[in-house]
């Protein structure tokens, strides 16, 4: 059995405009709320926090949803184009309502924004587990978040070359729009999801599952569902203590190791680098040791390097090792954890465990720079305290995943899926 690279790198371009979007959102939406409307860091932090907190309701409702839905362009497509559509619509008024210094515009503008991105972000990453077989998945997922990356990456490009100082977000805005209504078009046009997603049933004939014991009428066993719990656990735990580090490091930097302007940065790319260039060979190491492994192995490189951050005091070339050991670690487990989950679904219920997924990791990302931030505020450690607590909370999602026993590649029995 071979993964349909051709085909994975086209439902990919459905992830990659949503990453070139977010991407433009953490840039410069922040920028705008400080310098045009001159708001202050509470009412700035709150509407930045708006998508995660969004995200919570709308993703598993409309990752549901979208299970349920019968169309001549499947269960996904018409969440993806109609969300796409009224994203890139809205989109258009932010930079004007910024040119215009008009906040109310700017407002409205970015919360529709934000609600067609909730409308369809889930059903566009359900897409790849529908239309790739269950053992494939960690390889597919590794090539999908390679190409989330690139719409990063794309993004970084275009505000270099297209933001001066007069603060005219316009062209960037435009740039961004394009390669998320191309990227759409050349999905929809390419990929026929429901003459492919029967083909699967068929490739998958000959797969031995370690969930076997989930059915395709969604009755899902008392130790499968242990398992799921645990492991949406596991998914709150390291996005709390990855999210919490991400967050704050720029200001770490400053605070403990007194570096200003943007020394933080380096490191920071660095580690992305690594991310980016791990995650293929991490997709097809998964394929042959098991996703749990890999994931295991990643949560206890990072928590390695968040113990050698804390008890370090200066800014040094180590400093830049260890987010690159963090960046694999992190691809680690982002390459698995998401194909576990679903791999614990049936095929009719995909985007509702993809939304499962998404409000634990949503939830995490909303509470933590708040709990964080109240600890480096009001205790003794101030900044010091930073990475202790992303080590509390990897050591326990190390536990809670010990647990997991359903989901992977490799069978409770020891028999492998097939090797490509």
């Amino acid at each position: 059995m071979k993964l349909n690279y051709r085909r994975i790198i086209l439902i990919g371009l459905a992830f990659m405009s949503i990453c070139a979007f977010w991407q433009l959102f953490d840039g410069l939406i922040p920028l705008m709320l400080e310098n045009t409307f001159g708001l202050g860091e509470t009412i700035t932090g709150f509407i930045m926090a708006l998508d995660n907190i969004l995200a919570l309701f709308m993703l598993p409702m409309f990752g549901a949803l979208s299970d349920k839905i019968k169309s001549p362009l499947g269960r996904r497509m018409p969440f993806i184009a109609v969300g796409t559509l009224l994203a890139v619509i809205f989109m258009i008024f932010i930079p004007i309502a910024n040119n215009q210094n008009n906040f109310v515009l700017f407002f409205v503008s970015l919360g529709m924004v934000l609600l067609a991105m909730g409308t369809y972000r889930s059903p566009a990453v359900a897409l790849m587990p529908d239309l790739t077989p269950k053992p494939l998945r960690s390889k597919a997922n590794a090539i999908i978040n390679l190409m989330g990356a690139l719409g990063g990456v794309y993004t970084l490009i275009m505000i270099k070359l297209t933001v001066g100082e007069d603060n005219n977000y316009l062209n960037v805005y435009l740039t961004v729009i394009f390669l998320m209504v191309v990227s759409v078009l050349i999905l929809l046009f390419t990929i026929r999801e429901n003459k492919l997603i029967s083909q699967i049933p068929e490739e998958n004939t000959h797969e031995h599952l370690s969930d076997q014991t989930v059915s395709e009428t969604r009755k899902m066993s008392k130790p499968v569902l242990k398992s799921l719990i645990l492991l949406l656990i596991s998914v709150f735990l390291w996005f709390t203590a990855y999210n919490a580090v991400t967050t704050a490091y720029s200001r770490y930097v400053q605070n403990v190791w007194g570096r200003s302007g943007g020394a933080f940065a380096g490191s920071l790319l660095v580690g992305t680098i690594a991310a980016v260039l791990s995650y293929v060979p991490i997709g097809f190491i998964s394929v042959r040791i098991g996703r749990k492994k890999v994931i295991m192995t990643g949560i206890v490189l990072m928590t390695i390097a968040y113990i050698t951050m804390a008890i370090s005091n200066e800014y040094n070339s180590l400093m830049f090792i260890m987010l690159i050991v963090i960046g694999i670690g992190w691809a680690a487990i982002n390459v698995n954890s998401y194909p576990m989950v679903v791999e614990m679904s049936s095929n009719s219920d995909v985007g509702k465990y993809t939304g499962y997924y998404y409000t634990f990791s949503m939830a995490a990302q909303t509470l933590t720079p708040v709990l964080s931030g109240f600890l480096i505020e009001n205790t003794s450690l101030k900044y010091r305290v930073l990475f202790p607590y992303a080590v509390l909370f990897s050591v326990a999602a190390f536990i809670t995943m010990i647990f997991v026993k359903h989901g992977d590649t490799i069978s409770a029995n020891g028999i492998k899926t097939p090797k490509t």
